[in-house]
C-alpha cells in the first residue's frame, strides 16, 4: 500500500516571482506531488498563478520545474512523486540570443 501522508517539500521561487512570495527565495509546503506542491504555492499566493499556469490550468510552457536537480518533463511531469525534504525549483526559460 502506497504511503499516502502528505510530505513536506521546499519550492526554490526565482528572482522575477519572489515579489509575489514576499521576496521569499524558498516556500515550503506539503504535497506527495509536484502538482499538489504547486497547488499549494499558489493557494498561499494567488497572484502567483497566472505567471505559472494557462488560463487552462495547465503550466506555462516557459515554466520548467526540477526536483532536485531533475526536470520532470523527463519523469512524471506534475504527477512527479515526492518524498519528504526534497527540493523543487521553478526555473523559468530564458529567451535571447
Amino acid at each position: 500500500m502506497p504511503d499516502t501522508q502528505t510530505q513536506t517539500v521546499t519550492l526554490r521561487i526565482p528572482t522575477p516571482l519572489r515579489s509575489y512570495t514576499e521576496e521569499q527565495p524558498a516556500v515550503e509546503v506539503a504535497g506527495t506531488t509536484v502538482a499538489e506542491a504547486l497547488e499549494a504555492l499558489v493557494d498561499r499566493y494567488p497572484d502567483l498563478r497566472e505567471n505559472l499556469y494557462t488560463d487552462d490550468g495547465d503550466l506555462r510552457q516557459f515554466v520548467n520545474i526540477y526536483v532536485d536537480d531533475e526536470d520532470i518533463r523527463y519523469q512524471d511531469g506534475p504527477q512527479t512523486a515526492l518524498d519528504e525534504g526534497d527540493e523543487v525549483s521553478i526555473v523559468p526559460s530564458i529567451a535571447g540570443g
